[in-house]
């Protein structure tokens, strides 16, 4: 009887698809009836969950029953065998394990410590985009065969268990989708008492929901398959970039260059005079008869006080020309801007002011941080004056995160004792990117001018009606930020001993750790580095409000936001850097003093007090602080460029 309802099921496809359509619903009605639970709580006893919101544990318990394949390579499993495994059980992660050791298991059950003793302990996690990347480095690295690099073990190369993002059984669908989508990453561990379960990838989501005869039979391949298998092999070609790209990519053919402007105020209690944990405090520590002079008094404005610390360093080099162009080592900005590479670093460091308590400076620690990470970028670039085209082509630039992790050795090195957030970016002006590498509460917002009529997807101003609005400046990326807990971020640092085990390091974090990510950028994009004075009482629209004042107060965009008269403006040659060049430094000082009237501020909750309030803890108004703030304007031109 079977056979004849397969058959009969086949013909239907051809004769009423209207039928084959209501009997896949109901096939599919039933599968979701026998594994989400009814609401109880309605009338007709029928109503059923949403696929997102049913749990991890059925998604993880289905994909089981239908297919089981242990997810597990051992530490000393090479890249070129974690590759056969991954292609060979279809695999998109592998958890990392060591078999040397068991996990902590109570010594009153045996048969479970020899269980745990042959499951081995969880060390990390490795995917089939890391396997990629592995590749893509043995390929650039000219010095290192592909052979050598995928014929050392995957410890190495894997996330360690310290830093990967798991999910519980207990949460549903749409929260891994979310995290999913949040954190760039195409599988999640399961973690149930201290056991990984297993893992689960987008595919397995996207698949929860369809029953066995939705993926196969006759029926399904010439509904859903036949007709869309093979590209023909005569006039089939790529289309065209869509309109609304076309003249962005016009630009892209040229490098960017970057304008930088830094502005730092201390926290605004301290200064000479000594340092209030209050306004009452420090007011009391003045003899100032106005309230005018003591605001001038007390509020302390003196960089040296600061506990934060910065750096930047650019060059110019020839990138990609005629050098016969840039003889006796003289560069005309102007006829040479196509042929130029501009390269920028720069990096925020904030130092933990609770050290203060043990007799340490805490300014210390995130100064000589910063001196360091600008004294290797300097010593790992080519000499400007010397370079050729090829010379820099071929030329390795360090990346935020091996010059973090060199500075923070060279700083241990110097005893010096203290800890610090920090984050580092690097600008490739030819490739149209920024790196960056964070661990801590600091960060990076990227702002861009996106048309609403093109990306109305993307975050929008929805206070305002659409047609009352008159800019379409947005924020494109916001860095990841990393904390313990409330008030508690990630953290460089150095006590003056060696942590003898795990245990005792987890106060500190390493190079391990970082937050590291590429963004590709565009001309006009504003990017802002800060530490968290800034974010922690500015909120990021109100950041996005004052940047966009400022673009229009200097005309880099017109009041009705019209982004083609800008575009038309950069085709004819205006590119208006020498002016950005002038005035960048003024959003960053704007941005501080924001920050810091925000700070002082009792009567608003600031984004700290809100996350404050969301973690149990009441605090009201802002948070007053050091603020140090980088902000870049991406523009077409060198600063030194014939242009205004």
């Amino acid at each position: 009887s079977s056979s004849s309802s397969s058959s009969s099921s086949s013909s239907s496809a051809y004769e009423d698809p209207t039928s084959l359509s209501e009997e896949r619903a109901k096939a599919r009605e039933k599968h979701l009836s026998e594994v989400i639970p009814s609401d109880n709580n309605s009338k007709n006893n029928s109503s059923r969950l949403r696929i997102s919101q049913v749990t991890i544990a059925e998604v993880l318990k289905r994909k089981h029953m239908l297919r089981w394949v242990d997810p597990v390579l051992p530490t000393d499993c090479t890249a070129q065998q974690a590759i056969v495994v991954c292609i060979e059980r279809g695999l998109s992660g592998m958890m990392v394990v060591d078999y040397s050791t068991s996990t902590e298991t109570s010594s009153n059950n045996d048969a479970a410590a020899a269980g745990a003793m042959k499951r081995g302990r969880v060390v990390g996690m490795i995917t089939s985009r890391d396997l990629l990347r592995i590749l893509a480095a043995g390929i650039k690295e000219e010095h290192l065969s592909v052979e050598n690099i995928v014929s050392r073990p995957i410890s190495e190369y894997m996330t360690p268990i310290s830093q990967v993002i798991y999910a519980r059984p207990e949460e549903t669908i749409g929260m891994c989708r979310s995290i999913m989508a949040k954190l760039g990453v195409k599988c999640l561990p399961i973690l149930n008492d201290g056991r990984v379960e297993g893992l689960i990838t987008s595919r397995d989501l996207s698949e929860y929901g369809l029953v066995a005869e939705d993926r196969g039979g006759k029926s399904n391949f010439l509904r859903d398959v036949s007709e869309r298998v093979g590209l023909s092999s005569v006039g089939t070609s790529m289309a065209e970039p869509p309109a609304y790209l076309q003249s962005h990519l016009v630009f892209c053919q040229q490098p960017l260059f970057l304008n930088v402007g830094v502005a730092e105020l201390p926290h605004p209690f301290k200064g000479s005079h000594g340092a209030g944990t209050s306004k009452n405090e420090a007011m009391f520590l003045h003899t100032t008869t106005t309230v005018q002079q003591q605001q001038q008094d007390i509020y302390a404005s003196d960089p040296s006080y600061s506990e934060d610390a910065h750096f930047v360093v650019e060059t110019i080099l020839p990138h990609d020309g005629d050098e016969s162009s840039n003889n006796n080592n003289h560069v005309s900005f102007s006829s040479d801007a196509p042929h130029l590479k501009d390269i920028v670093y720069m990096g925020v460091a904030d130092g933990v002011g609770s050290w203060r308590e043990y007799g340490v400076d805490p300014r210390l620690f995130s100064h000589a941080l910063m001196e360091e990470c600008k004294s290797i970028v300097i010593s790992m670039l080519p000499d400007a004056s010397v370079s050729s085209s090829r010379l820099v082509q071929n030329h390795r630039f360090p990346t935020p995160a091996e010059i973090l992790a060199k500075a923070h050795e060279r700083v241990k090195a110097n005893n010096i004792i203290g800890s610090s957030t920090a984050c580092v970016a690097f600008f490739d002006g030819a490739r149209h990117q920024l790196h960056f590498s964070n661990l801590g509460d600091s960060g990076i917002i990227i702002m861009r001018h996106i048309d609403s009529e093109v990306a109305g997807a993307l975050k929008r101003d929805r206070t305002i009606r659409r047609e009352e609005r008159k800019s379409d400046l947005r924020v494109a990326f916001v860095s990841q930020q990393q904390l313990k807990s409330f008030n508690h971020p990630y953290q460089l640092g150095w006590t003056g001993v060696e942590f003898k085990s795990e245990g005792e390091s987890k106060s500190f974090k390493t190079a391990a750790d970082f937050c590291t990510s590429t963004v590709h950028i565009r001309r006009g994009d504003i990017i802002v580095m800060a530490s968290d004075g800034l974010f922690d009482n500015v909120d990021i629209d109100d950041i996005v409000k004052i940047t966009l004042e400022w673009e229009r107060n200097n005309n880099f965009i017109n009041q009705a936001g019209d982004l083609s008269a800008r575009e038309n403006r950069w085709t004819a040659g205006t590119s208006l850097t020498g002016l950005s060049s002038r005035v960048i430094p003024d959003l960053a000082l704007t941005l501080c003093k924001v920050a810091r009237e925000k700070s002082l501020d009792d009567s608003t909750d600031s984004p700290f007090a809100i996350l404050a309030k969301e973690n149990d803890i009441m605090w009201s108004g802002g948070m007053p602080d050091d603020c140090t703030v980088i902000a870049m304007h991406v523009v077409g031109k060198p600063a030194g460029a014939d242009q205004p």
